[in-house]
Parts: C-alpha cells; structure tokens; sequence
C-alpha cells in the first residue's frame, strides 16, 4: 500500500472494462443507434441503446461546433466538443428535448434520477483532422499517428453517484449488471466510442461525399477512448477505504490463489506466453513525455526482456511455477515490472479469477457508527497497526506537511496547495490520515488502557474521523495508503494511477504530478461486434504472424 507501488498497478482480469464487456458478451446484450441526428456541422444528438435480459440503457449523445479557442481539458472549462448522459431506459423525444436543454450545460444544467452519468468529451484535433480527411479521399488513417496518440477523443469527466441531480448509487447498486463498481461509468464510455467513430466517419462523409470511405474495422478497434483526469480522483481514494480495500484484495486474493497453483497445464503456460508477447507489444507503443513515466516504460521494457529470458531458461516444469516466478520477479524487476506480471498470471485462471469482480462493491452500510465501547488500549492497536509507519515523522517539519488539500469555491473540485505559500490551511480536507492518527494517538497516550473511547471523543472530538477509520481497518486492511499524502514529494498521480488501473486503463501518460492521460477500451470491439469470443483478450494488442 506505498503509493510508489500503487502508482505501478496495471489492468487485470478484474479490471472494470473486463468485467463490463465479459457481462455485455456472456449475457447476449443487443445494441441499436434509434437516433442519429447529426447535421452538415457536426452539431445534433444520437441515442445509443444497449438492451440486457432485464433493463435497456441508453446513452444521449450531443455534438457540438465548438471553437479551437474554446476547447480545454481543464474541469472549468465551460463548452466541449460533445456532452452525454446515460439514461435509464430508452428516452422519449420529451426526455431528449430534457436533456437536450441541459447537459450540454454540464454543472450548470440538471438532470434527474432517469439519468445515471453526466460527461463531456473534446477531440484530439490533430488526429480528429487527419483521420476525417483521409476518411474523405477514400483512405486509411496513418496508423502510426493513430497508435503515437491513440483516442480521436478524450473525456473530461464522468459524472455519476448522484452528482447534479442523476441516480444516486443507492438505487441501482442491486442490478446484478451495474452492481460491480462503476458499471455506470464504464458502459457510458464504451458506448460514446462507439458514437465518437460514428461521428468521425459521418463527417468525412460530408467532406468527401462518394469519395469517403469507413474506418477498417482493425484499425478502429485501436482506437480508444482518451480520457484526462486530475486531482478529483486522489480524495477518492483516501475518502473510501472500504471501497478501495475491497478491490485491493479481490486483486491480492487473485493473486495468491494462481500463487497456490502446483502445476501449469501446456494450455495455461501457452496462453501466458501470449498475453506477455502482446504485452511486449503493448508496452512499446505507450508514449509519453513525462520523465517519470519515460523512465517507469524503460525499465518495463527491460523486465518483459527479463521475464522471456526467465522463462525460456527454466520454463514451467517446477512445482508452484507462478509463486517461483513472483518470488524472482521481487529481487529481479522494477515495481512497474512486478505489478505486470502479477496481473499477467492471472490471465489463464478464468474461474479462479472472475468471481471475485462481485466481491469489489462496497454498501454505505459498511461504513458503521463509531463503536464508543472500543478500549483505549484497542484503538491505540488498531492506529498502530495502520499508521506505526508514520509515529516517527517530524509532522512539524515543513518537508512533512508541505502541501494542504482543499476544495476549490468556483468550481468545488479538490486542490493540493502549499501550506506554507497559500492562505489555505483553515480550508483544509482531512486528507492527510497519517498525520492526524500520529495527533491521535499522541492524545491517546495520556488516557488509561482501560477507559472506553467515546469518553476520550468527549474530550477530543477533533479525534472522531481517525477513531473511525481506525475502526473501519478492521474489516479494511487494504483501506490506508502507507504513504504520508501531505509531503513535499507526495506524487498525487500515484494515486490516480491506482484507480485507474482498476478501471482498465492503460498508457498512462502523467502530464504534471496531478493530472494524467489514459486510454480506455483501446483494441476493444464496438458493440456492433463484441461477442463472447472477443469479449476477453481485446486489451492486448494482436501481434502480427
């Protein structure tokens, strides 16, 4: 749980793209666009249908004309390239004439409970521009360029949970398909790739006429879905221990259950050795400029070299060959390296792996009262246990609380400013748990064993929302990121990265230390093509015979 290792996870089979297209497959859903109504400018709506056993969801689709000097990446931004909503059902032309007044505002629109997510994406202009014109002449897009940036569009946000008036979680939590976590989420992003390449090929239609030509289904299926997410996401973590424990170890448990294995089959072995092929081709198509990242890509292409070499001079032959593989890889390969490999053993292990994707939920019930009958001699076990890491830190030092977490007013999105050169500390989040366990537990010390926490809370009410994750930590190991989060070399992205891993992503490319770029759904097939024999290994980019 150090942030440097979080901030090295990768995808797996219970990553939630897989586990939404798995579902999508295996359940037979059937897809329809009802509604395509774009104009000559790009500018109108589409409504893409998605239709299981039991529910339809729709997403809502905006296009707009939008200005070069208006587009932006940053969450104020005010005007996008396009707007969506998923809605629960298949909308009437009321709901859309609705929606339609309303989510191309964003925040400053409202939806309602019919609706699950709220997004907005903007084009990747110079992709956007090469693939409409080479569409327009009849030809194929350059597939280096495509592969260099690999999205012709990229979201901004995806809201969901409740936010701006949509359904809150609490209400569909128990839809066997949306129970998963961020089922919403990720089922809003597959479906508006879907529109973004309707989009590209409707509008080189309009500039090429008869000339133009449709995308080659295996170079759209490059193409994902870019994303930019900031610094929203790093509270995230910190603010859902329970949630974030419960995915942490789905993954653990995963992991030690191939661990377990006595022996590989030739089948098992055979399919690794394809995934770590395809994952050597993954990785040297991941660009970006960042140093951090450019050094973390180096030494993974250097461990994947290690890994083949590891496996061409001793095989499988061993007993427990994925615990022997694991245990070299610890002294052998970099953190990135590591994290590769533990998510690629699990590739061969279906029925091992899947079921634990219904174990990553967590209910608002999980997270309980504080229990005021706890002994002072238990809670300071129980801080100990999670924060004895953090006792010894200097928390006066500048170096140790550099940074203070806030919300911004304009426009309520987290910040991370410096202490010590911004008149933020009175706004500050308590995001920094180690910390506050080290005060605590400091004010713990003058208390008798024996007496019971909630007089202690009488005394020391500042003290209620460590208490309580203290005691959340007994059903959350995983909950606490071992790391101070307040530092002067805190990397936030870390934080992102480990989320978004989860999600699937891929091709991480920091842009600062507080916001990255990823790609989702890369090599996926549209839902024009998804079935239960490409449903599964699409993450890994086929290499040519």
């Amino acid at each position: 749980m150090r942030l440097e290792r979080l901030g090295s996870l990768h995808q797996c089979r219970l990553s939630f793209m897989r586990v939404l297209l798995r579902r999508l497959a295996g359940e037979g859903w059937r897809f329809s666009r009802p509604k395509f109504e774009i104009d000559d400018a790009g500018v109108g709506y589409a409504v893409y249908t998605a239709t299981g056993p039991q529910r339809s969801y729709s997403l809502v689709a905006f296009a707009h004309d939008l200005p070069d000097d208006l587009r932006s990446d940053r969450v104020i931004a005010e005007a996008w390239d396009a707007t969506f909503a998923l809605f629960d059902g298949v909308p009437t032309d009321a709901n859309i004439e609705r929606l339609k007044q309303n989510v191309p505002l964003q925040e400053a629109g409202r939806i309602s409970e019919r609706e699950l997510s709220l997004s907005r994406a903007n084009r990747s202009v110079r992709l956007w521009d090469h693939v409409v014109s080479a569409l327009a002449k009849g030809h194929q897009p350059d597939t280096d360029m495509l592969d260099q940036v690999g999205y012709l569009m990229r979201t901004t946000a995806v809201y969901g949970s409740g936010k701006f008036g949509a359904a809150d979680r609490e209400t569909i939590c128990n839809r066997p398909e949306l129970s998963p976590p961020f089922q919403v989420e990720m089922l809003s992003v597959y479906l508006t790739r879907a529109f973004v390449r309707d989009l590209v090929q409707h509008m080189a239609r309009i500039k090429g006429g008869s000339a133009a030509t449709t995308l080659d289904q295996s170079i759209a299926q490059r193409l994902g879905l870019g994303n930019s997410t900031g610094l929203g996401m790093a509270p995230f973590v910190i603010n859902h221990p329970i949630l974030f424990n419960n995915w942490i170890m789905a993954r653990e448990e995963a992991i030690r259950r191939v661990r377990l294995i006595a022996r590989a089959t030739p089948d098992d072995i055979r399919l690794f050795k394809d995934r770590l092929k395809r994952s050597e081709l993954s990785v040297s198509r991941w660009v970006s400029q960042h140093p951090i990242q450019i050094k973390k890509i180096a030494s993974l292409t250097r461990d994947l070299d290690r890994v083949s070499g590891r496996i061409a001079q001793h095989g499988f032959h061993m007993e427990f060959p994925w615990d022997a593989l694991m245990v070299w890889a610890t002294s052998q390969l970099s953190m990135e390296g590591q994290e590769l490999l533990a998510s690629l053993i699990l590739e061969p292990y279906p029925d091992l792996v899947d079921p634990l994707a219904n174990c990553m939920a967590a209910a608002q019930s999980d997270v309980t009262s504080i229990d005021g009958a706890m002994t002072i001699a238990e809670m300071r076990h129980l801080l100990e246990n999670s924060f004895g890491w953090a006792f010894d830190l200097d928390w006066q030092s500048p170096q140790n609380c550099a940074r203070a977490w806030y919300v911004s007013e304009e426009k309520l999105e987290p910040r991370l400013g410096e202490r010590f050169e911004e008149p933020i500390a009175p706004y500050e989040q308590p995001l920094a748990p180690a910390r506050d366990a080290t005060s605590a537990f400091h004010d713990l010390k003058a208390w008798p064993d024996t007496s019971n926490i909630a007089e202690f809370l009488l005394e020391h009410p500042e003290h209620r929302h460590t208490v309580r994750r203290a005691q959340l930590s007994r059903a959350a190991p995983y909950g606490e990121i071992r790391d101070n989060t307040i530092s002067a070399d805190v990397l936030p992205i870390d934080m992102l990265r480990a989320k978004l891993s989860f999600f699937g992503a891929t091709h991480f490319d920091p842009r600062s230390d507080r916001w990255v770029r990823i790609c989702m759904f890369a090599g996926a097939p549209y839902p024009d093509h998804l079935s239960k024999a490409n449903a599964e290994d699409w993450v890994f980019p086929q290499v040519a015979q």
